[in-house]
Order: structure tokens, then C-alpha cells, then sequence
């Protein structure tokens, strides 16, 4: 076990590790909702501990790789089958270091008690299987090493008891796919507990008394209220049958019991099991203003899930003020009828519900409709255009770090890459339901919505939208500097109000497509068109730097793969089917007249009075071709300006051997992009989709290589910056690259606010760390 995944760090190719329930709650909280602080045990943690149960009679000695076949009509069979793995599983010893680790991270909350809550996710599930959350239970345990061991092994042993061993053989669903992780929060005693499920047709609001353990074991009538969606009004309500509720041991006195007239404590977990005193059983356990504050809460939830959810929640006391938090949250989309499923990687969250418009080829077209969801074997840069009218892009090929994964998540639309088959599967006209989050594809073959308009079901939440419960006014205060990546100038009056210190990456070539008319800026010197394109470059890049001055705009000069730009004219020759071809600066030594051209560009900027300007060279191959492009850059006079820095991308590998000879050369900074770092370091093309568990920016070699390049930069006295998608597609190395002492993090703008809040608990975590070393300092 070598981490756990906090809620506020959780991606979305995390889902099945960190399994549904954590995934949908971790979902929510980083959009500002109350969620309570809390980790993930990954379900990988349970296959590794079934490995350690190695001896020869044992039944899960081959499992998770045995599929358990068991004739489940045999009754008795499958009774003493499913108790003697339990049996197994409850006597086994989880490792020390694992408990260790769990205990360290609980100890940030100084709480008594904690709730173990099984988080399931299952592939290649069946369309037929409904909700399986209801299956397994949740736990209680004291905050201590024993209790959350034995806490753990209660919750993996409910994998194979009687009944959700039926239902994995009736289902046809193989233990293989299921993958069971545990949720860890701190918990408290709850004022009043309880659901809201919402439809089209109406609200309804259940409640009991004290924590929810009674509802869900279906041991009380709960309160019920039917809420008028539109307008909030309570149009019935029914008192329920409350004799029994639960609450955690806190000590309470003789005298405070007398109110609950039968109590019953489990020694083991600390919940104690009371009878409601017969006054309160003739309340409602919630009251007017509490019942607002749900109602409240389903109206937000409806911008984010749609129209039917379900929402369970509870209310605590906190200073005497009544606070609600939500503890599990579903959107069955069962509910929407005659699904076809088609998997891919979620590559850019959010969903949408549009028609489909498939284009077999590689091709670009000339033009396509408004507002359709786009589905195409893969996506150049050069469709830049194109991608500007669409609400969803679906790809056959591609990877998270594809050009279409990252231009989705730029745009703000919802994407799924390395969808198999979507172009075979879908026809042009079709209703689809695009699931980014998920990763999901879903066919609406008789939907309503046929008629041309598109539904929009959960479009992706803007992280720039000023209503947002998300956006507070009171951020932190964080010494790493947040930057954020840019190329559309559409994009440039929502960014600039984000806290971020300046754009890390201004990325050129994309910036540029807007206007090049699908022609390489190469034709446009030969026909003549010189000072025509230098007015438009030099104007665009202003656009860019006068919106953040003072804040330093890092802009990175172009560096194309001509051959994705296969529809443009006069592109130089590169080799064909080539990831490198002749980018970055060896295509500038090659062929310089575009970036002295570029560089005049710049320079005018300069000119027009903005100084906030910084140049970041890609695709650095060595130490010529640094020195080459530096005296380009002396020539034109942009060093005339004293804030002017040169930079330069550190993704060849060389770089690791190079950097203090490039510095003795002249770089000031170094922006580490870790998609080109990874895929050299690794020998895998990013574009490819079925390679992504390979294609892993955590991978030991590729941090170790962002360790290396943070500390020699320490060494020479330069900042050192990250801009590729690592940070924003695992927040959790973001701790790793604050206590290296990366100088900034730059993220698309959807990953702004939730970086700000990983880098904030990273600096949090070290501050805390380093006063606790004083304190126990004789």
C-alpha cells in the first residue's frame, strides 16, 4: 500500500480504485458542496492483501484471480463457502505499515471515531445490474491501530458473504471486476439524518432521528416530506415511526440519558443504540429551518446532477449552528431509457446530451454543424477550429494527454478518448449522452430529444462562473506560484479574474490556428504576406499580455509536428508517421525564417509598453540549439527589456544530463512538460489510448526525472516550473512537487481552483510537519 487518495485529490481515471460512492463524493466536494474531509483505501490494497493469505488450504488464497465459481442453488454450500472466507479474512493480519499509514493520515482530524464506508466499482458491468451500493454496510471504529484493522477486514469479508456471492454468480458479474475500496472520514453525532430523491416528478425528503444507521438497516418509519421541485413548497408531510435511533459514545451523562430511556453500546465500535424518548417521537426530526437548508441544497444539485438524483445527508450541531453534510450521492442513469454503453477514457468532465456527427476519417472537414457532439478516430491541432462548434468530442484513438484530451479540457467540453469501435458503433443523427467523468458513451436509441434540439443533462460546471459555490472569497494564502496554460484568446476575460499569479504556458501554435487560414505560416512569407501575418501574431499575443499585466505571460514559441497538420499548405517536409519529426527549436536552426518572424512579434509587443512578456523555447534537443535561438532572440533586442527571461521546456531527457551546461549558456527558468517527458522516458506515444496504464506520469522513472530537474535547478539558482498534465490529472503528486520546491504550477483553467486547494493542504502539511519536528525538539 503505498498511499491513500484524499476526496479533494481524486481524478477521474481514479474511479475504479477509489470505486463509485468516494468517486461521486469527491466529485461534488471539489465543486464546494459539504462533503466531510476524507481518504480512500484503493481496492487494490484489498487484492494485496488477499495475496498475503497464502497458505494452501486457504479458499482466498487464489483470489482476486479466481473467479469462485460455486453452484449458488446449493444453499448450504454457499453458506459454509462464504464463511469460511470471511473466517479467513477476519483472522488475517493486515500489514502494519498499511494501518500505520491510514492512522497518520486520520490523525489530521483529531476525531474519536471513524466510519469505514465500502466504495464499489465494477467493470464490464452488465446494462441489467441496478444499484449494488446497497450490498455491503458501512462501519464504525475507534481512531486507533486495532479498530481500524479490524474495521478494514469487516468491510473487505462483506465481498464474499452469502449474499453478495449470489449476487455476483445471478448477475454474472466475475469477482475479477469487482474492485471494493473503503472510504475513511471522521464522524459525529448527528442532530437528524436522512435522503432526498429527486425526479422530474417531484422531491421527497426522508428523516430520522440521530445518525442514518436506522434508516438504512430499515429499522424505523422515517419523516417524509413531498417538496414541489419549482417552488420549494412542502406540499405534504408525515410523521414517521422513530423509536429507535443511534449516535456515537461521547461520554454522555446519567443525567442526559434519562431523556433516551433504553441505551445499548457497542464496546467495539463506540455506536450506541438508544430508544427516542416518546416527546421527541412526536416531533419531526427536522426542523423548519433544517428542512430548508436540504431543500437548498437539492436546488443547487440540480445544476450539477440534472433532474433525478438521490442525495443522502446528515445534520450535526457545530457551535450551535445546524450544519448539513452529504454523505453519499447517486445519479442512476438507469433512469434514462434504452441505453447502449460504449467505454472510453473520461478525458474532460463533465455531460451532455447532444446528436452525433461521426467522421470516419482522418481528414478534417471543411465545415460541421453547431452543437453536435463530435465522434472521429482522433483529433490534430489543426481542427482547432471545428472543435469551437461542438458540445462533446468522442475519439477512437488517443490517450489523457492526447491533443483532444487536452483541447477539452482547455474548451471546457466534455471528452472521451480511446472509445473502441465509436465510429462503427455510432451513426451520424444519433442521440448520445456523453459522460465524461465516467468515461461513458451512451446511445439514446428512442430519446425525445430526436428532434434536432440538443438536451444539455450536466454540461460541464465553468470553473470560472462567479455564482459557483465553489469560488470563495476567502482563499488561502499559498507561496507556490499557481499559473494557468492558454491558447484561446475566447478563453482570456473568464481567466483573468482566476487566482492565479500569470499564464504558465501560452501555448502558440494553437493560438495561432485561429488565424492562419489552414495555411503554414511558411506559405504565407512566400506569397508575400509578411507584415500582414506579423500584425495579426503581434496583436494576438497582446491580446494575452495586456489582460494579466503585470503577470508575467510565458510564451511558449511554435512547436508544431508538421505532420498533424496535414491540411495545411507548404508545411515543410517532416518524416511521415513521426511523434518528433523536426519540432521545436531544431526546426528553427532548419528553417528560421518563421521564429525571426515570431521574435519581431514579440519584440512589438515589447514595443506597444507591455513588459510582463517572457519566452519559452520547446523541444530543446541540446545545447546548440539553445545557444542558436539565444542569439536569435539578443539580434532582435527583446533582452533590452529587463524583466525579458528565455526559458526552455525540459521534456527531451537529455536535459537531465544538459541543464548546467544550458545554464552556462543562458536559460533562466525551466518549465518541466511532463506529456513529451513521459512518453520519451518511457517509450510510449501518448496518442495511444490502449497504452494509458502504461503511459503514467507517476511512474517512478518519470518522478524521479521531475525530482532530479527541481533540485539541480535549486542547485543553479533558476525557478523551475511544471506545465504539463501531470499536477492536474494527479493531485496527489502535487505534495511532492511543494516539498521538492517546484517555484510554480501552471493547469488548465478547469483545474485552477482545485490545484490552488492541493497546493494550499501541500504547504499546510509541510508547515505543520516542520512545527511538529520543533515541538518535540528537547
Amino acid at each position: 500500500m503505498e498511499k491513500v487518495y484524499w476526496l479533494d485529490q481524486i481524478k477521474l481515471q481514479d474511479r475504479t480504485k477509489v470505486g463509485d460512492k468516494a468517486f461521486y463524493l469527491s466529485r461534488i466536494m471539489q465543486r464546494g458542496y459539504p462533503v466531510a474531509s476524507g481518504f480512500v483505501v484503493s481496492a487494490e490494497v484489498l487484492r494485496q492483501f488477499l495475496e498475503t493469505i497464502n497458505s494452501s488450504e486457504s479458499l482466498v488464497a487464489d483470489l482476486p484471480d479466481s473467479s469462485l465459481h460455486l453452484d449458488v442453488a446449493n444453499w448450504r454450500q454457499l453458506q459454509l463457502v462464504a464463511s469460511r472466507l470471511r473466517q479467513e479474512i477476519v483472522g488475517a493480519t493486515v500489514p502494519p505499515q498499511w494501518v500505520s499509514t491510514i492512522l497518520m493520515a486520520a490523525r489530521e482530524w483529531q476525531t474519536k471515531y471513524l466510519i469505514l464506508q465500502p466504495t464499489l466499482s465494477v467493470s464490464n458491468i452488465p446494462n441489467t445490474v441496478g444499484n449494488i451500493s446497497g450490498l455491503l454496510e458501512q462501519s464504525f471504529c475507534y481512531c486507533d491501530e486495532n479498530a481500524i484493522a479490524l474495521g478494514l477486514k469487516r468491510i473487505w469479508s462483506q465481498l464474499f458473504r452469502a449474499r453478495s456471492l449470489l449476487y455476483w454468480q445471478r448477475m454474472g458479474i466475475d469477482l475479477q471486476n469487482v474492485n471494493l475500496a473503503v472510504l475513511v472520514q471522521p464522524i459525529q453525532n448527528a442532530i437528524a439524518s436522512g435522503s432526498l430523491q429527486a425526479n422530474s416528478a417531484g422531491w421527497t425528503i426522508e428523516a430520522t432521528w440521530g445518525l442514518g444507521v436506522a434508516l438504512t438497516r430499515g429499522e424505523v418509519l422515517p419523516d417524509v416530506y413531498y417538496i414541489q421541485q419549482e417552488t420549494g413548497i412542502v406540499l405534504e408531510r408525515h410523521l414517521g415511526n422513530k423509536i429507535l435511533a443511534y449516535r456515537l459514545d461521547d461520554g454522555t451523562t446519567a443525567a442526559d440519558q434519562s431523556l433516551l430511556q433504553s441505551v445499548i453500546t457497542d464496546e467495539n465500535t463506540g455506536l450506541v443504540t438508544y430508544l427516542v424518548a416518546e416527546d421527541l417521537q412526536k416531533q419531526y426530526a427536522l426542523t423548519e429551518s433544517n428542512l430548508q437548508q436540504v431543500i437548498a441544497l437539492g436546488n443547487q444539485l440540480v445544476s450539477e446532477l440534472g433532474n433525478s438524483f438521490t442525495v443522502q445527508w446528515r445534520m450535526a450541531e457545530v457551535d450551535s449552528v445546524s450544519q448539513i453534510q452529504i454523505t453519499e450521492v447517486n445519479t442512476p442513469l438507469s433512469t434514462i431509457p434504452n441505453l447502449q454503453l460504449i467505454k472510453g477514457l473520461g478525458a474532460a468532465t463533465g455531460r451532455v446530451t447532444a446528436t452525433a456527427y461521426v467522421i470516419n476519417s482522418l481528414q478534417k472537414p471543411e465545415q460541421i454543424p453547431q452543437g453536435i457532439i463530435l465522434v472521429v478516430p482522433a483529433i490534430a491541432p489543426d481542427w482547432l477550429a471545428l472543435m469551437h462548434k461542438v458540445v462533446a468530442i468522442v475519439t477512437v484513438q488517443g490517450g489523457l494527454t492526447s491533443h483532444a484530451a487536452i483541447l477539452s479540457r482547455e474548451l471546457g467540453i466534455p471528452a472521451v478518448v480511446s472509445a473502441k469501435d465509436a465510429t462503427v458503433l455510432i451513426q451520424t443523427g444519433e442521440q448520445l449522452l456523453v459522460d465524461g467523468d465516467r468515461g461513458e458513451i451512451y446511445r439514446l436509441r428512442e430519446s425525445k430529444a430526436g428532434n434536432g434540439e440538443n438536451q444539455e443533462i450536466n454540461s460541464p460546471i465553468s470553473a470560472f462562473s462567479s455564482n459557483h459555490p465553489l469560488v470563495s472569497p476567502h482563499l488561502p494564502m499559498i507561496a507556490t506560484q499557481l499559473l494557468v496554460n492558454l491558447s484561446q484568446p475566447s478563453l482570456i476575460e473568464r481567466s483573468q479574474n482566476l487566482p492565479v499569479d500569470g499564464v504558465g504556458l501560452l501555448r502558440s501554435e494553437l493560438m495561432l490556428l485561429n488565424i492562419l487560414e489552414g495555411q503554414h505560416p511558411h506559405s504565407w512569407l512566400l506569397s508575400g504576406r509578411r507584415a500582414e501575418l506579423l500584425e495579426i501574431w503581434t496583436q494576438q499575443i497582446i491580446n494575452f499580455v495586456r489582460a494579466f499585466t503585470p503577470r508575467p505571460v510565458f510564451y511558449r514559441s511554435l512547436d508544431w509536428r508538421f505532420a498533424e497538420f496535414s491540411s495545411s499548405t507548404h508545411t515543410p517536409a517532416a518524416a511521415p508517421h513521426s511523434i518528433l519529426g523536426d519540432r521545436g527549436t531544431l526546426s528553427y536552426v532548419t528553417n528560421p525564417a518563421v521564429f525571426e518572424l515570431e521574435l519581431t512579434a514579440l519584440l512589438n509587443v515589447q514595443k506597444a509598453g507591455y513588459s510582463n512578456l517572457r519566452l519559452l523555447l520547446p523541444f530543446v534537443r541540446n545545447v546548440a540549439e539553445f545557444t542558436f535561438c539565444r542569439h536569435k532572440v539578443e539580434q532582435v533586442g527583446l533582452t533590452q527589456v529587463s524583466q525579458f527571461q528565455l526559458w526552455m521546456m525540459a521534456e527531451v531527457p537529455s536535459v537531465l544530463f544538459l541543464l548546467p551546461e544550458y545554464v552556462k549558456a543562458g536559460v533562466q527558468g525551466i518549465s518541466i512538460g511532463t506529456n513529451d517527458l513521459t512518453q520519451l522516458l518511457l517509450g510510449v506515444d501518448r496518442e495511444q489510448g490502449q497504452l494509458t496504464k502504461i503511459f503514467d506520469e507517476r511512474h517512478p522513472a518519470v518522478m524521479g526525472a521531475i525530482a532530479q530537474l527541481i533540485q539541480m535547478a535549486k542547485n543553479a539558482g533558476i525557478p523551475c516550473s511544471i506545465c504539463g498534465q501531470a499536477p492536474a490529472l494527479y493531485p496527489e503528486i502535487i505534495d511532492q512537487l511543494v516539498e521538492w520546491g517546484i517555484t510554480s504550477i501552471s493547469v488548465e483553467p478547469e483545474a485552477v481552483e482545485r490545484t490552488y486547494q492541493a497546493i494550499a493542504r501541500a504547504e499546510h502539511r509541510l508547515i505543520l510537519a516542520a512545527a511538529r519536528r520543533h515541538i518535540s525538539q528537547p
